[in-house]
C-alpha cells in the first residue's frame, strides 16, 4: 500500500514550497529512487523544471519535462515533471517509485507508487487543499504521516 507522507512548512509563499519541493527532490534522487513530480499546471512544472536548475549552485539533480522528449528519444532520467499523468513505464523510461505531488487534488493513478509526498505551507489555498487530501487518503485507509519541519532561525 503507498505510503503517504505530509512535510508540513511554517512558511506562507508560494516560493518557499517550491524551495522546499527542490530540497525534497534533491533528497530522494540522492537516497536512488525514481520520482515524478506532479504540478498544478504546466506553468509550475516549468518553473519546477527551472528551480532545479538553479535553486543550489552546487547541485545537480537530472530531470526532465514531459513532453520535451519523447521516451524513445531520451536517456531514463530519474526524476520526471508534469501536470499530467506520466506514461505507462517502459523500458526507455522505467516506472519511478515515488510522486511528489505538487497539485491541488490526489490524482487518480496516485496508487501506482510506493511513496507520495505532499508539501503544506500556510498559504490559505494550499492549506485547505491539503487538508482535504489528507481526509481522503485516511479515509481510504491510507498510512498517512505528518513531518512538521521547523521555521527558519534568525
Amino acid at each position: 500500500m503507498t505510503q503517504i507522507d505530509f512535510y508540513v512548512l511554517p512558511d506562507t509563499t508560494l516560493e518557499a514550497r517550491l524551495d522546499f519541493a527542490c530540497r525534497l527532490t534533491e533528497t530522494i534522487y540522492r537516497k536512488g529512487y525514481r520520482l515524478h513530480l506532479h504540478a498544478q499546471d504546466e506553468a509550475m512544472a516549468k518553473a519546477l523544471d527551472e528551480a532545479l536548475w538553479t535553486f543550489r549552485p552546487d547541485s545537480y539533480v537530472p530531470h526532465a519535462l514531459l513532453g520535451d522528449e519523447t521516451p524513445e528519444e531520451a536517456d531514463p532520467v530519474p526524476v520526471t515533471i508534469g501536470w499530467q499523468a506520466p506514461p505507462e513505464p517502459s523500458v526507455a523510461q522505467p516506472s519511478a517509485q515515488a510522486m511528489l505531488n505538487l497539485h491541488a487534488e490526489i490524482p487518480e493513478w496516485f496508487s501506482r507508487f510506493e511513496r507520495v509526498a505532499e508539501i503544506i505551507n500556510q498559504h490559505q489555498d494550499v492549506l485547505i487543499a491539503k487538508r482535504e487530501c489528507w481526509q481522503i487518503y485516511k479515509s481510504r485507509g491510507y498510512p498517512v504521516k505528518a513531518h512538521h519541519l521547523p521555521g527558519q532561525q534568525p
